[in-house]
Parts: structure tokens; sequence; C-alpha cells
């Protein structure tokens, strides 16, 4: 199944949680943090410029890793993949 987010969504694989600490401790289930860093899969149409109507682009890419804050987007599972959509204001920084 495919998917295209809207307007000024964006669709983000999250990476896998640590399975265990530097030390070498391997951690359960209730004690992983969900990581707040992805890919990002898809990129919706773009902004809407409120003064003109046009589309603005996207500061993102498809293929970048981004950082986003904690409790941001929301989060949908397409077959048997969790993935996250959320809009460009909840992405904080991309990794290079």
């Amino acid at each position: 199944m495919k998917v295209r987010p809207l307007g000024d969504k964006i669709l983000v694989k999250r990476d896998e949680a640590a399975t265990k600490t530097e030390g070498g401790i391997f951690l359960p289930e209730s004690a992983k943090d969900k990581p707040k860093q992805g890919k990002v899969i898809a990129l919706g149409t773009g902004p809407l410029n409120k003064d003109t109507g046009a589309r603005l682009a996207f500061s993102v890419k498809k293929g970048d890793t981004v950082i986003f804050s904690s409790y941001s987007g929301t989060e949908v599972k397409i077959d048997n993949e969790t993935y996250l959509i959320v809009t460009e204001e909840d992405i904080l920084g991309v990794v290079e």
C-alpha cells in the first residue's frame, strides 16, 4: 500500500529503538524510548502561502534523516510498519 500525505504533511519512518545500552545491557520493551529521529518517506504538496494561495517548497526532501519533537505527529500503521505523519513545523532539524 502506498500513502501520499496531503498539504503540509510529511510521512516519516521512525528509527528503531535501541535494544541494549552502551554497556551491553539488554532493554525490555517497557524501558525502550521511542527515537525522536527518522527518515522522510514521502512529502505532501507543500504548505499554503496564505497571501498568494501558492504552495511553498518544503525545507526537507525525501530520504532526509530528521529530528522531530517528542509528542509530534500521528502514528499510523501501514503493512505492519509504523510511520509518523508530521507537519514541517514538528521537524526540528536535518541530520547531515
